[in-house]
């Protein structure tokens, strides 16, 4: 029989938790947080239609597939266009064997939306992507730090994550992580940025970026409406321009060997926009500042971009890939689960950007707050 795709209208909610719920996952975040849902893919001025930029497919009265997209405005050094995320890609057992799938992600890769990016992907079903036209992008980086004076509590949640382990390679690793730059003093800083000032100085970093643009428009509903966390700004002005870094505290929850269970905090940087080297050592130092303020033993960062990554290492946020065990800090903490977090992409994309999509590192700028990978659990 044909199947019917449409995008869903307003009202029409119940209808795609109760897919997520039965089909995709029990109690999915979009399903406990009817906002959640509404804020990534309620209607906004980069979607063209007056609906949810959420696809369905119905058949025979049952509805058999779906896949969300977040459309957002994409810079490609300075050139604006639309681009989408996409989200929640699925066609039911039984009913795969046809052009459903395809038909779907067609909802998305249209005109006037390029890029298309799926972010954080299985791994699965990556060659699923590719046979689709998909071009694979490698592991965001990831980025870690320890305080120096919370090592103590670091191993005691690698002790939890990796009871196995001994207690010398749980020390190495988290003495690679100590942060040996630290600054206790910093100089002053401020939290939300004067946006205008921050309007000339992404006009300046846009021409030697490429991603989603980080606007004053796009970062206000990113962080400042997000329905569910609550997002720190820390803005920092040079000469050069004012550089911004947000972040969020993350709770750890863990369970010991003996049985006994556990708290701690980590921060979870989700932008990291400097003006410059030296606007950027200024904003990680104010960082370290906000994590002892707020309890967390140290913080994270996932984010593509070889300059800032560059930036972060030399002033001792490193790289996870400079260690050996680094691929084993945990990334998933409510509850703890041991293994790092591993994000793959696949993109739909005609545009020509300069070194992509071969090393997406040198000029692209994503972050794990892209699409919707920072979310609740």
């Amino acid at each position: 029989m044909e199947v019917e795709l449409r995008y869903l209208q307003a009202g029409e909610y119940p209808v795609a938790a109760r897919f997520l719920h039965e089909f995709w996952a029990p109690n999915h975040a979009y399903v406990r947080m009817p906002a959640l849902f509404d804020w990534a893919f309620g209607p906004r001025p980069e979607w063209d239609h007056d609906s949810y930029s959420f696809a369905i497919a119905r058949q025979a009265g049952e509805d058999i597939g779906i896949l969300g997209g977040t459309p957002f405005v994409f810079n490609n050094h300075g050139r604006q266009s639309h681009g989408v995320w996409l989200a929640n890609w699925m066609v039911r057992e039984g009913f795969r064997g046809g052009t459903t799938a395809m038909r779907l992600l067609r909802q998305f890769t249209r005109p006037p939306y390029d890029p298309t990016i799926a972010f954080g992907i299985n791994p699965a079903v990556a060659r699923f992507y590719a046979l689709l036209g998909g071009k694979l992008i490698a592991d965001i980086p990831r980025h870690f730090m320890v305080l120096p004076e919370a090592s103590g509590r670091m191993l005691k949640l690698l002790g939890a994550a990796y009871p196995d382990w001994e207690d010398t390679r749980a020390r190495a690793l988290v003495h690679c992580f100590e942060v040996m730059a630290d600054n206790p003093n910093p100089p002053a800083g401020g939290g939300i940025p004067d946006w205008p000032a921050w309007a000339r100085t992404w006009q300046t970093l846009s021409i030697s970026m490429v991603g989603a643009a980080r606007s004053a428009d796009y970062l206000l509903w990113r962080y400042i409406h997000h329905p569910c966390f609550e997002y720190r700004f820390i803005s920092a002005l040079e000469t050069e321009g004012v550089g911004i870094l947000v972040w969020r505290l993350e709770k750890i929850h863990f369970t010991l060997p003996d049985g006994s269970t556990g708290e701690d905090y980590l921060g979870r940087v989700v932008e990291f926009l400097p003006a410059s080297r030296r606007n950027g050592f200024h904003l990680l130092s104010l960082l370290t500042q906000a994590l002892r303020e707020e309890g967390a033993m140290g913080a994270d960062f996932y984010g593509y971009h070889a300059p800032f990554g560059a930036w972060m290492s030399e002033w001792g946020f490193h790289r996870v890939t400079d260690h050996p065990d680094g691929c084993h800090l945990p990334a998933r903490f409510q509850p703890l689960v041991s293994g790092g977090g591993q994000l793959r992409s696949a993109v739909f994309s005609e545009i020509q950007a300069p070194s992509y999509p071969s090393s997406p590192g040198e000029e692209w700028y994503w972050t794990k707050s892209d699409s919707d990978q920072d979310r609740p659990n």
